[in-house]
């Protein structure tokens, strides 16, 4: 079982930058696929990056090439590195931890599959 806090949210102008973090507790955390999902006020929750167990990654098409997901195993952190923010990054970002799941693309869009969650952190981004 997994317990995880994530923080390092913030107000930032548009083109800023911001790193998100994300410390777990537990046992078995290199055992676990991590990803940080967010939500926006009326939208539904939707995945932003995913790393698996091996560091093999993944990202949404909207956030590709502005973020970067990474995790340090000895802290037992997971990090959101996010770039170049704009006003559309704007919402409450939670990481997620799971398994038994096989297709890291997949994961994205199956929030289901993450039996972990941080208590969220919130992002703003003003134009």
């Amino acid at each position: 079982q997994v317990q995880l806090a994530d923080s390092g949210g913030g107000s930032v102008q548009a083109g800023g930058s911001l790193r998100l973090s994300c410390a777990a507790s537990g046992y078995g955390y290199n055992t676990y696929y991590m990803a940080w999902f967010r939500q926006a006020p009326g939208k539904e929750r939707e995945g932003v990056a995913v790393i698996g167990s091996d560091g093999r990654t993944e990202y949404a098409d909207s956030v590709k090439g502005r973020f970067a997901i990474s995790k340090d195993n000895a802290k037992k952190t997971l990090y959101l590195q996010m770039n170049s923010l704009n006003t559309d990054d704007t919402a409450m970002y939670y990481c997620a931890a799971g398994q038994g799941y096989s297709s890291l693309r997949s994961l994205l869009a199956r929030p289901q599959w993450f039996g972990y969650w941080g208590q969220g952190t919130q992002v703003t981004v003003s134009s």
